[in-house]
């Protein structure tokens, strides 16, 4: 199962804006509405593809928590 890739050019464009505000000692940034609603979507994919990944691992976590590990200690002859 291949993943696609996500499309981070709305985060690039925002820390590109920010960073100029900051140059320029600007006190705020303005996105238009379409700017606002690609960056709000890409957070919504990255945060949906973090959440799928997480399950997994929670998954995968516990199907290895029901393995029996054994353990046996002896005085061994080391010394």
């Amino acid at each position: 199962m291949s993943i696609d890739p996500i499309n981070t050019i709305p985060f690039q464009q925002f820390i590109q804006q920010v960073k100029s505000a900051e140059a320029s000692r600007s006190k705020e940034v303005k996105l238009s509405l379409e700017q606002a609603k690609n960056l709000a979507f890409t957070i919504g994919i990255v945060e949906s593809r973090l959440h799928g990944e997480l399950e997994k691992l929670v998954k995968e976590s516990n199907s290895s928590a029901n393995e029996v590990i054994e353990v046996n200690l002896d005085a061994g002859s080391g010394f």
